[in-house]
């Protein structure tokens, strides 16, 4: 088949919409938008008398800046289901770290926590049991999520646990040092987070609330200005 040059089909997988018909239906709606758009801006040309030039221009931009709509909506969607899993992240890995130091096997406690927890993490750790009740073995499915998910940190979290796993090595080590990092780097996102919203509230005290004091402040000089002048 063709090459998804548009990764379109990569990011559907991630949100675990990888079959066909899936496909399909996002690019049916994706043209669909654009008709419409365009078809609209096409009416709305005719009805104000637009030359032929500008109105063809006109449903090009629109039709165009429609289909690009609906494809950054999908990035966003991605967009956001990493966040999620990452914010979930820390915290699966302490369960995780617990069931493992308790005795548990690693698929067993995979499968209690993909039961007893909800969110896109979990829900990626059941897709991983129902690979693994298919035949698939272990730490090929967890593989598998790891590349599926495209998140730097689970994917170097799921590389150590493979090694760990093929090599026979303490899974409880890794998985301690895996959930520190998780925290570290979950804390460094809020502390960016909020970096970022500070910036943002200085920006209505500079360009408007400042503004308007020194307006204030000088208002009654400039009157007296003005007094003196006439």
């Amino acid at each position: 088949g063709r090459k998804d040059r548009s990764l379109v089909k990569a990011r559907l997988a991630e949100l675990d919409r990888a079959n066909p018909k899936e496909y399909e239906e996002f690019r049916l709606l994706q043209l669909l938008y654009t008709s419409i758009s365009a078809l609209v801006i096409f009416s709305i040309s005719i009805l104000l008398g637009w030359s032929f030039i500008s109105s063809t221009l006109f449903v090009i931009v629109t039709g165009t800046v429609s289909y690009l709509y609906c494809d950054r909506q999908l990035s966003l969607s991605v967009k956001r289901q990493r966040n999620a899993i990452e914010a979930e992240f820390p915290a699966i890995i302490e369960m995780l770290t617990l069931a493992i130091s308790a005795g548990e096997s690693p698929l067993t406690a995979f499968k209690r926590i993909s039961e007893n927890s909800h969110g896109h993490l979990s829900r990626k750790f059941r897709k991983v049991i129902s690979s693994v009740h298919l035949g698939t073995p272990f730490h090929s499915a967890l593989d598998l999520m790891g590349r599926d998910l495209n998140s730097p940190l689970v994917r170097k979290f799921v590389d150590s646990l493979v090694n760990a796993m093929v090599r026979g090595a303490p899974i409880a080590e890794v998985l301690i040092r895996h959930a520190q990092e998780a925290r570290d780097h979950q804390r460094n996102q809020i502390l960016a987070a909020a970096g970022k919203a500070e910036i943002s509230m200085m920006i209505p005290v500079v360009f408007l609330i400042l503004p308007i004091s020194m307006l204030f402040a000088l208002w009654p000089s400039l009157m007296n200005l003005n007094l003196f002048a006439s």
